[in-house]
């Protein structure tokens, strides 16, 4: 696994985007977007915080074009043509954080996991706690499908950008469950 160092780029740009529940700030470095919330204010304060730990030399520069494919896979997911995103992605994470990352890229459109499922699946039974910690940690919401993963029984669990948006995402995605 590279270091920070090793992995450091010279800018990090950002932009918003349109999305069906809103708009989008949205932020990348040369490896891939690290960045996604549905809050632009929030956005904002946590690229800023974000670039303070990883990126600490990095500049900071608004940049529609550097960030036109995500913001088309963004577009395509709202008219219901994307149902996995391809846009290369910088996470930063502990190695467990990562492990619970990919596993959430792995829950298939249109269906719900619960964080039991997704700690068994990705070799952490027992630790579906510290997955819903980690999932509530995922940076790139949306790309990295953290609204798939709901409670047992009929629960819907949380969501960092609100109950109502995960709500939201999953009736766009098809899924037939009620929760309470």
């Amino acid at each position: 696994m590279e270091s920070d160092q090793e992995r450091a780029s010279d800018t990090v740009h950002w932009t918003v985007t349109p999305g069906f529940l809103g708009d989008w700030f949205v932020a990348a470095t040369a490896a891939g977007v690290c960045l996604m919330c549905l809050d632009v204010t929030r956005g904002r304060e946590e690229l800023a915080a974000w670039c303070q730990r990883h990126e600490p030399r990095a500049s900071v520069r608004e940049g529609t074009r550097e960030l036109a494919a995500v913001a088309a896979e963004l577009e395509a997911y709202r008219r219901g043509e994307l149902r996995r995103f391809e846009t290369p992605l910088d996470l930063r994470g502990t190695e467990f954080q990562l492990r619970v990352w990919a596993g959430l890229c792995d829950i298939p459109f249109g269906e719900v996991w619960s964080y039991k499922q997704l700690a068994r699946h990705i070799g952490a039974d027992g630790s579906y706690r510290a997955v819903g910690g980690a999932n509530g940690r995922n940076p790139v919401s949306l790309i990295v499908p953290c609204h798939r993963v709901v409670a047992s029984g009929t629960g819907i669990g949380g969501y960092t950008g609100g109950l109502r948006h995960k709500r939201r995402f999953l009736e766009h995605e098809g899924v037939q469950r009620s929760f309470s």
